[in-house]
């Protein structure tokens, strides 16, 4: 029995070392707190860092007296999502930390440089990162804070991903201080793609559809609302954007004219108990499944709620919080007939000849939706292009689908945020998500919109 025992204990310890070896032991390498990293850098030289088309985002030069300055060509083009390597790690940096101090040259070619204490150079890191998209990302979003997230729905690679206000990487040394100094609002260095909290404004009428789509699955079709400008319920009132009339409406319509008034009334129709369910599963108040350091968004809406939150809940209002990369990720579900790919930005990881280390592919995180929902859902995005808020993307040379919003943050201003998100299809290349929020600058179609079309013109014509 004892020898059974021993057995047994042994066998589960084997299994643990075996399971963290190959699961776990990147992880606890990359904490920041692992005093091994000081003994990997004593040893490699840190590796370097591409885009898909081969521009070095990343690189280490060693000078004449074996000094190393760890130099980014691109600057602030992608100072969030390749990050920094000095007072820690962040972005890439930080997630492929354990690739880029991993020296997979032959081992005959580490005992000769140990023997003649030289470093071993690290493997490279290849990324999803398009440069001419980021660039144009970059360029678009021009002297605006905020965000903008370029991703391919079919496969979760992440294309670009733009955070402003930005900062320059090469002198995060010089800079630190002034960076995290308390008095600093700027926030330069948070990315505002995955860790920026928005309210959402009308992009939620994504969610508040679907949930209105799974509680009326026969008669949704035959909804009808008159829209005189406002809506009033009990001491509440929601208006359209300018009181703007939009007479009678059905569901499809109210949608691409972004409703409020319609919308209002709604939230005051649906079941919050499954309303809340239905946001829970749509990745609300839940980690996203990205490497990449991000924030959770967050749904409080619960059963019991008074009319006024309800109501503002139902527009993007009141006290929900999004990431601009959750709404990219469901938008990408819907363009993906439902099904969620998880995203990535590593494409594969080379030694220091070019010789394949690892190799990542898109991997399925769920189906969030029903193909036949994210298809009424589609149609309904398509419309919002062909005759609402989003007729600036119409063109014969490409289909778009999208949802504008227009998001207020202040109880004391009439000051928004604008956002739009969509995808976009041609015939012989892969659908793209774009996502885009402008901080404190107005309507989603006048500001987030030419943003939005500016990527897709160059990723579809250019």
């Amino acid at each position: 029995m004892v020898t059974y025992t021993f057995l047994a204990v042994f066998l589960c310890l084997m299994g643990y070392v075996t399971y963290f070896e190959f699961a776990l032991s990147e992880q606890f390498i990359n904490n920041p707190y692992n005093k091994r990293q000081e003994l990997f850098t004593q040893k490699v030289i840190r590796g370097e860092i591409y885009s898909a088309d081969g521009v070095t985002l990343a690189e280490t030069i060693v000078d004449a007296e074996e000094n190393e300055v760890r130099r980014y060509p691109c600057a602030r083009i992608f100072s969030h999502i390749v990050g920094y390597s000095g007072h820690g790690t962040a972005g890439l940096e930080a997630t492929a930390n354990f690739s880029l101090l991993r020296s997979n040259i032959f081992y005959g070619e580490k005992v000769v440089s140990d023997l003649q204490g030289e470093k071993s150079p690290g493997d490279s890191v290849y990324t999803t990162l398009n440069y001419e998209l980021q660039l144009q990302a970059f360029d678009a979003l021009g002297h605006y804070d905020g965000a903008v997230v370029v991703l391919e729905p079919q496969t979760g690679r992440l294309l670009a991903m733009v955070s402003k206000p930005d900062f320059d990487p090469n002198t995060i040394g010089e800079d630190w201080e002034e960076l995290v100094d308390e008095d600093n609002d700027r926030s330069e260095l948070l990315n505002r793609a995955t860790q920026g909290r928005y309210p959402p404004g009308s992009t939620f009428k994504i969610f508040t559809t679907l949930e209105y789509l799974r509680e009326h699955p026969e008669d949704y079709t035959d909804y009808r609302f008159s829209c005189s400008g406002e809506y009033t319920e009990g001491h509440k009132t929601i208006h359209c954007y300018n009181n703007a009339r939009h007479g009678s409406e059905d569901l499809k319509e109210a949608f691409a004219n972004s409703c409020n008034s319609a919308y209002s009334s709604i939230g005051l129709e649906l079941d919050l108990a499954q309303f809340h369910a239905m946001c829970e599963s749509m990745l609300f108040d839940t980690d996203l499944p990205v490497a990449i350091e991000s924030s959770k968004s967050s749904f409080v809406l619960e059963e019991g709620a008074d009319t006024s939150a309800v109501m503002e809940t139902a527009i993007g209002q009141g006290q929900t919080l999004v990431t601009p990369l959750h709404v990219a990720l469901i938008t990408g579900a819907i363009a993906n007939d439902g099904v969620l790919m998880s995203p990535y930005v590593i494409d594969h990881v080379s030694d220091d000849r070019g010789v394949l280390v690892e190799q990542y592919t898109g991997k399925e995180y769920g189906r969030l939706m029903s193909s036949e929902e994210a298809a009424v859902l589609k149609e309904y995005m398509g419309y919002v292009i062909e005759a609402g808020t989003g007729r600036q993307l119409s063109n014969d040379r490409y289909e778009v689908y999208g949802k504008t919003g227009s998001a207020e943050f202040s109880t004391s201003s009439k000051a928004s945020h604008s956002w739009f998100t969509g995808f976009a299809h041609q015939d012989g290349k892969p659908d793209i998500v774009v996502t885009v929020i402008v901080e404190d600058s107005g309507v989603g179609s006048e500001y987030a919109v030419p943003i939005a079309q500016e990527i897709f013109d160059a990723y579809y014509i250019e």
